[in-house]
């Protein structure tokens, strides 16, 4: 416990902007978040910066589009920027055919307006399977929207279906102007960062030096803020940011977050894959006595599953690959499962799909972010999040409701052996399992996906 007391410390000495607890709002669903941030993006009066992994191609894309010109146009002097993945922006939904991608839908927009907003492409790297940006937080005045949604029909809600995230909404002009100026100076600024909506596009190849030297610069990243005390009737903000496997301070203060709990610790990931350094984290917490609540997406919540019923893809055995981790890891666990220590939640809600991150620590400590906690979003991705001390449980009641939001449709895996194995799998499934292990291919795609 000693140990733990250690790690708290350092999370406490972390600088951070103080906050008023009635200004942090929690939204319960993918529709309000879709309806608040239409709604804040028709009210702006001075900036509109949108980070996000796409800007999809279909309604609800093209809504949010739509209303940002609008607000463009009623008020000129509106600073709108959106940021999206380069590599993402310029190709097809993986199994479709080749095309512009969404890059065509900005192009057709910026034809149909006078008053133009800027649509930028980051690459992190020069391919997009060797990382992508996965920045989240959208800065509307001094307001900062964080969830780790992208803009798309499912993601929004926009019809019967809809993928599960967290939805936040922070009123704090330290916090926004932080956000807004790593965007504004460090992203929009850089010779890598190219305009979508342009019909003429360098090509990736020549922009090899340019994304060089933006990695490098994104790996010593951190938000700038002045540090602020935090008084009696406040809580702290820090926004933390970080990318690569070596020297990355965001996945740092993960873990020493992990490390700190003493009591209660609660993980939320989408894909069960976690990095090393958190499973040796989750083993010790689990050790010192910690209480262990673990809330993941059944395999048919995730993003990637095909029902047996439709035609096999290759990426279909994606949330297979993830059921058989957490299986393996219920089982060795499966003794602290028995006397109630260690708690795995399934989520699953009719076809809807799970896309909800974060970690909760002895109810003083909660971390939004748009991590996946899996070793891909350790090494590979431009990852964010932004860390809330609550020392005196301000928020204490917003946080229970929002986790028994999260709760609501998931069911507790009482033993392992309630998680589907691979005999039960579809033939398909099973004969793609038994390949990647007879290559040894399955550690390696763990470290990817």
């Amino acid at each position: 416990m000693d140990s733990a007391i250690a790690h708290r410390q350092r999370i406490d000495q972390l600088p951070c902007i103080a906050h008023n607890p009635e200004d942090l709002e929690t939204l319960l669903d993918a529709g309000s978040f879709r309806e608040r941030l239409l709604h804040e993006i028709t009210h702006a009066t001075q900036r509109i910066y949108l980070v996000a992994l796409y800007l999809q191609d279909d309604e609800a894309g093209r809504g949010v589009l739509k209303a940002l010109y609008e607000a463009k146009q009623a008020n000129p002097d509106l600073d709108i920027k959106v940021l999206v993945d380069w590599h993402r922006a310029q190709r097809g939904l993986i199994g479709a055919s080749k095309s512009d991608g969404n890059a065509a839908l900005y192009r057709e927009f910026a034809e149909k307006y006078q008053h133009q907003i800027e649509i930028l492409g980051v690459p992190v790297r020069n391919r997009e399977v060797f990382g992508v940006l996965h920045l989240k937080g959208f800065v509307i005045d001094d307001k900062v929207i964080y969830s780790g949604a992208s803009l798309n029909d499912v993601y929004l809600a926009q019809h019967n279906r809809y993928r599960y995230d967290r939805y936040h909404v922070i009123k704090n002009r330290h916090l926004a102007d932080s956000m807004a100026r790593f965007i504004t100076e460090t992203l929009a600024e850089s010779d890598a960062v190219n305009c979508l909506s342009q019909a003429v596009r360098p090509d990736t190849k020549s922009l090899k030096g340019a994304i060089r030297t933006l990695r490098s610069q994104l790996q010593h990243a951190s938000y700038s803020f002045t540090p602020e005390q935090i008084d009696h009737g406040q809580v702290g903000l820090t926004p933390l940011i970080g990318l690569g496997k070596r020297k990355n301070k965001l996945n740092q203060h993960i873990c020493t977050l992990i490390a700190s709990a003493e009591k209660e610790l609660t993980i939320c990931t989408p894909y069960f894959n976690f990095p090393r350094m958190i499973s040796r984290e989750v083993k010790r917490a689990l050790r010192r006595g910690v209480k262990v609540t673990i809330i993941v997406g059944d395999k048919t919540a995730n993003d990637f599953y095909i029902p047996p019923s439709e035609p096999f893809k290759t990426i279909a055995g994606l949330p297979y690959l993830y059921e058989i981790n957490l299986r393996n890891f219920a089982k060795h666990n499966e003794a602290a499962i028995a006397r109630r220590q260690l708690a795995i939640h399934l989520w699953k809600h009719n076809d809807n799909s799970f896309h909800l991150k974060g970690v909760w620590v002895d109810r003083q400590y909660m971390l939004i972010t748009g991590s996946n906690l899996n070793p891909r979003a350790w090494k590979l991705d431009l990852e964010n999040a932004i860390l809330i001390r609550d020392k005196n449980q301000l928020l204490a009641e917003e946080k229970q409701k929002e986790l028994d939001c999260i709760l609501r449709h998931t069911q507790l895996v009482g033993s392992y052996k309630f998680i589907d194995k691979v005999d039960t799998y579809p033939i398909p499934v099973k004969k793609l399992i038994k390949r990647i292990r007879r290559v040894q291919a399955d550690h390696i795609l763990n470290q990817i996906l």
